[in-house]
């Protein structure tokens, strides 16, 4: 089993389009938030200010609501909603989810540290004894403090430093704590907060909150991905050398023809075999969907990776998606420019085979370091050539093999004239990508025809 570049053997049944716009998600967060302080108003928030200790208790409760409201909307962005990937695309989402969860860690800091200072003050005792009588004899505080400990083991995984020296598995493995935090935050909560314990409409909207959160976690990251693996019983069908370090996976299934997928989209994939299995890695689609087979293709970045060439066929897969809005559905002129980088090719190859357009309106740029990284180099010439459209390879050291700056602005208008009026979709490493986006304000191409996805193949 190989990919074809001259026929599609079928065409499988797109994913749903939600009528849904970014400004009714705004407006839905910005009126729970509204609510919420306008609930720690109506229980007597400000009456606290009086005194030093007073204000400084009450900026801790308020810090705990916000910072609570913070963790669940940090679920909501990790349920992988098909409702939040269609309207904001997973770039998006990863950034607010990356900024909203420093915020987070900092207001529940802030209620910590508050509550302890506000409290010390009033008693007139000193800080660290407040906050041993606090752990030691108030209800599920200890909890909480351990809650918050994961919280923060979280946030410092995240900060890029630490980031890049963390394999992808060790990174994963710290978020999951993440649930965990948030249970132990509502327990607390739940026995000691305010709005729980005296008012007992706000109790209710808070729960509300809560099994809202937890609800698209079961629904999305749980219940769909079980739904989807039980229709479609998903194994390996083939494994195929693309490059000494990058392999195909053919995966093959029940149903095919009825799972909803556009080239461009990535699923989160588990193989049921050896150690790590229960790791799960994005790999994007690298052909068009056509109802038989599916086709992913790794490089080795990692111990994980690496397992791939070792796949045999039959072993059976988990996967979860699809995700990701780098797909057709987001086009809106006529022709358009694919620029790839590196193991990035592996969407854009698929959206090549599957965009409708005449001679002309298709150009791919394909930017390697080396030829031995370019891969599907034969399909891609016998695609371009099918599909009529342009193809450009700009392999080798820049100013070297290729002009310098070769994904500059004054490059990218010579090799697409008409650039400003095409739709631009844009895969590959994080430097790339940045210059990319760099020399398309260069070149005034409005955002809205610039779509891009950071490194999921």
């Amino acid at each position: 089993m190989t990919a074809t570049a001259t026929r599609l053997i079928g065409r499988a049944p797109l994913p749903r389009v939600w009528d849904l716009r970014p400004a009714d998600v705004y407006a839905l967060v910005a009126g729970n938030g509204l609510i919420i302080a306008a609930m720690w108003l109506r229980h007597g928030g400000t009456d606290q200010l009086s005194t030093i200790s007073g204000s400084i208790t009450a900026i801790g409760q308020l810090t705990a609501l916000l910072g609570t409201y913070g963790a669940l909307l940090q679920l909501v962005l990790m349920s992988r909603s098909p409702w939040l990937d269609q309207v904001f695309g997973m770039d998006r989402l990863t950034a607010a989810h990356r900024w909203l969860g420093f915020a987070t860690v900092w207001l529940l800091l802030g209620h910590a540290l508050g509550t302890t200072v506000g409290y010390a003050l009033g008693d007139g005792s000193s800080v660290l004894a407040e906050a041993w009588s606090l752990v030691t004899t108030y209800p599920y505080v200890l909890m909480a403090t351990v809650g918050l400990g994961l919280f923060i083991a979280v946030a410092v995984s995240s900060v890029r430093y630490a980031r890049r020296r963390l394999s992808y598995e060790t990174w994963h493995g710290i978020h999951l704590y993440a649930y965990l935090a948030i249970v132990l935050s509502f327990l607390h909560a739940l026995v000691v907060g305010t709005d729980f314990r005296d008012d007992p409409i706000a109790r209710a909207y808070w729960i509300g909150l809560y099994v809202a959160a937890f609800g698209l976690i079961a629904a999305f990251r749980f219940g769909a991905p079980i739904r989807l693996n039980l229709r479609h019983r998903l194994r390996v069908a083939n494994v195929v050398q693309e490059a000494p370090d990058t392999v195909s996976v053919y995966v093959a299934g029940r149903q095919l023809e009825q799972l909803a997928v556009r080239a461009g989209q990535y699923f989160q994939w588990r193989f049921l075999a050896g150690d790590g299995w229960w790791r799960a890695h994005p790999y994007s689609i690298s052909a068009a969907p056509n109802g038989e087979w599916l086709r992913i293709t790794i490089k080795d970045l990692g111990r994980d990776s690496a397992r791939a060439n070792r796949l045999t066929v039959g072993t059976r897969i988990f996967a979860e998606g699809p995700y990701g809005n780098l797909t057709g559905a987001r086009r809106s002129r006529r022709r358009v420019l694919l620029v790839a980088g590196g193991i990035g090719v592996t969407p854009l190859r698929a959206l090549l085979e599957e965009l409708p357009g005449g001679p002309g309106d298709l150009t791919l740029i394909y930017r390697a370091a080396r030829w031995t990284d370019v891969v599907f180099r034969d399909e891609l010439d016998a695609l371009a050539r099918l599909r009529g459209a342009t193809l450009r390879y700009l392999v080798g050291r820049a100013g070297q093999d290729v002009p310098a700056g070769p994904l500059g602005p004054g490059w990218l208008r010579h090799y697409v004239p008409d650039i400003a009026d095409r739709d631009v979709y844009v895969c590959g490493p994080d430097r790339m990508m940045a210059t990319v986006a760099r020399s398309l304000r260069t070149l005034s191409v409005p955002a809205s025809q610039v779509h891009q996805e950071s490194f999921v193949t």
